[in-house]
């Protein structure tokens, strides 16, 4: 184990940032906490919650509008939904189900946690910003504009020190200090590039971002900042999922309703599995047992319970309309970096 250099964040094992990710390895933190999948529904402005062992949506609830995914806070304690049109933030009890008052925040696409816990990072798409604020309280920090438009998805470095993130519609990364609210840089991708997920290779040594309009995922390297190459996937490459073994990636092609598997230890391809019929995959989570690749359907109103194992469909579930980013809760790790589960 290594000890990060943002003070405060847990020591890390440098070979694998996700071993603490491994099947069923769930903190004491949440042990007790009842499964679901949490489905924020962004036309509907609702949440399907869905039941893993019987794949049947067991309750909805309405939240604020446009909910666009339901993120984990960093001490594992709470599920916050994130109604990007609505400025606010919908608490949920995972250990009761519970939806609670929602928060003022505005302009809350997505929602990351700083690696030491000391602050929630809000991507407000519209407003360019990139606002820090309070992890449980939700009040501002700092406000920091990014040169670009529709910032978005992020990771963070193995050491906590930096993260870079997406933006989506001027189709750049940029680069910033995590303790320092500060930025780093920012690169530009190849003209008409839609840059979408942002996932680090378990070794870190790599730098996954998916690009729905290339179809397909740019490498880089975070410390140099640098493209190191594209590796083409399938229409309308999306979210990135990484396996509970923490050998593979999953990619979702959201334009062609397909799953493309990368093997991390050769930087390839190995498999596509296609969903059956039309599909729409989008965002969402790996069970905590690692057999299950649960995606929404942002087209179709229907979630996609996925086996791992071979890719085969296991269930198709109605719910309400436009799904994005759904939640597995809880998963294996000691804390989370926000989004629909990144967890180290």
């Amino acid at each position: 184990m290594r000890q990060a250099a943002l003070p405060g964040m847990p020591e890390y094992n440098p070979k694998d940032l996700y071993a603490a990710d491994r099947p069923n390895e769930l903190s004491p933190a949440v042990k007790s906490f009842p499964s679901y999948v949490y489905v924020p529904n962004t036309e509907s402005n609702t949440v399907s919650v869905i039941d893993p062992a019987t794949y049947q949506v067991v309750r909805t609830i309405p939240v604020g509008d446009q909910p666009q995914h339901v993120v984990p806070s960093w001490d594992l304690k709470t599920l916050w939904v994130n109604n990007d049109l609505g400025n606010s933030l919908t608490p949920i009890n995972p250990a009761t189900g519970q939806f609670g008052t929602p928060v003022y925040v505005h302009d809350p696409y997505n929602l990351y946690f700083t690696p030491d816990g000391k602050s929630a990072v809000v991507m407000a798409e519209s407003d360019r910003e990139i606002v820090f604020r309070d992890p449980h309280t939700m009040a501002i920090q700092t406000v920091l504009h990014v040169p670009c438009e529709g910032v978005n998805h992020a990771d963070f470095s193995p050491d906590g020190s930096y993260f870079i993130a997406s933006c989506e519609f001027s189709g750049q990364l940029v680069k910033v200090d995590t303790a320092r609210h500060k930025l780093l840089g920012e690169v530009s991708l190849e003209r008409g590039a839609m840059p979408q997920d942002v996932k680090i290779s378990p070794d870190g040594s790599v730098w996954y971002v998916a690009d729905m309009q290339t179809s397909g995922v740019w490498t880089l390297t975070g410390d140099q900042f640098k493209i190191t190459g594209f590796i083409p996937t399938g229409l309308g490459a999306h979210g990135l999922y990484v396996s509970r073994d923490s050998k593979s990636l999953y990619i979702t092609n959201r334009g062609e309703g397909s799953i493309s598997v990368l093997d991390f230890a050769t930087n390839k391809l190995v498999q596509k599995w296609k969903i059956p019929g039309h599909a729409s995959p989008d965002m969402g989570g790996v069970s905590a047992d690692g057999k299950v690749l649960w995606l929404t359907g942002r087209y179709d109103s229907e979630v996609y319970a996925i086996s791992t194992a071979d890719g085969h469909l296991i269930a198709r579930i109605p719910v309400g309309d436009g799904p994005h980013g759904l939640c597995v809760y809880p998963q294996p790790g000691r804390y989370s970096l926000g989004h629909t589960g990144i967890f180290r």
